[in-house]
């Protein structure tokens, strides 16, 4: 029996019938059938973001006010005029606020989940207390902060407290104090956030490394330098770009407490400004150059921190 299973199938004949049967080849519409399933996200991506792209570059070289049909082109003009005129680049100045303040907020964020990420006492006391402002709606916090910056409000009444007797100075009303007043604020809303990422990120380390570096006699610090910052180095590069683009694209709070009046407007509210007077074509201008400076900030944190895998398993 086993003879002649071998010989059936060392035989020419089987050779030549398994020749004789290729595989069948896939029709093109199997072959594409994968492909239809990205038809209908292409289709949203192309109608809702570059085509509006698109025209955002093409409105921003004409000088229309968003309700004639005719659209004359002025080339650079827009570009020129925000790069000349004092109320545009007084904008940027402001943003400068915004994004010292990010940074800010980027370091105590990566303190404090550095430290509540090993054994604390009260540590899910204070993950709530650190992530809480990120949830509080941005209307909320607007006038919650309106009332703690007043004069005679709450950070006066605790100053007093504090023995810090005498006059207050305008928090709000001051120009060299409004905008340091409002990026204390972004600070202390949206820290939680970065704290969450930063958290998640050290978490996800594998806990043998700790202990090995501990078996070694390494610090604390020496345990942040060589594996907490390596680890996490995607995440802190992530962090990076959305602090500079959040810093250029902050709205709501100088908008809702003092509708960007008293040298607190900013890129966003400046944008808005020149399109409710009517300048789409500025206001789609001030638009790309919002976009490029995102880009081109990408670009350079992209060459200063490539992205490479980090492994420490």
């Amino acid at each position: 029996m086993t003879q002649l299973t071998e010989s059936v199938v060392d035989s020419p004949a089987t050779t030549a019938i398994t020749l004789d049967h290729p595989p069948k080849r896939r029709g093109i519409l199997s072959q594409a059938y994968p492909w239809l399933y990205l038809v209908v996200p292409l289709a949203l991506l192309i109608t809702f973001t570059y085509v509006p792209a698109v025209n955002l570059f093409y409105y921003s070289v004409t000088s229309w006010d968003g309700l004639s049909p005719e659209k004359d082109l002025v080339g650079l003009a827009n570009y020129v005029k925000i790069f000349t005129e004092p109320k545009y680049l007084s904008v940027f100045a402001v943003s400068l606020y915004y994004i010292a303040a990010s940074f800010l907020q980027m370091i105590l964020a990566l303190y404090f989940a550095t430290v509540l990420s090993f054994n604390t006492r009260f540590r899910s006391f204070f993950k709530g207390v650190i992530f809480f402002p990120y949830l509080i709606n941005g209307v909320a916090v607007a006038f919650t902060f309106l009332f703690f910056f007043q004069p005679g409000g709450t950070l006066d009444s605790v100053l007093d407290l504090l023995g810090v007797h005498g006059d207050k100075p305008q928090w709000l009303g001051n120009p060299a104090l409004v905008n340091i007043s409002f990026a204390c604020i972004s600070v202390w809303r949206y820290m939680g956030l970065n704290f969450v990422l930063f958290l998640g990120s050290i978490q996800s380390i594998p806990s043998d490394l700790y202990e090995a570096a501990a078996l070694d006699g390494a610090s604390r610090w020496q345990q942040f330098r060589y594996i907490i910052a390596p680890g996490i180095k995607r995440i802190i590069s992530l962090s990076f770009i959305l602090a500079i683009a959040g810093s250029l694209a902050v709205f709501e709070i100088p908008y809702i407490m003092l509708g960007g009046s008293n040298g607190s407007a900013t890129f966003v509210i400046q944008t808005v400004r020149t399109f409710n007077l009517g300048n789409v074509g500025l206001a789609s201008a001030l638009a790309v150059v919002l976009l490029l400076i995102v880009l081109i900030t990408t670009v350079i944190q992209r060459r200063i921190v490539p992205d490479e895998d980090v492994d420490l398993s």
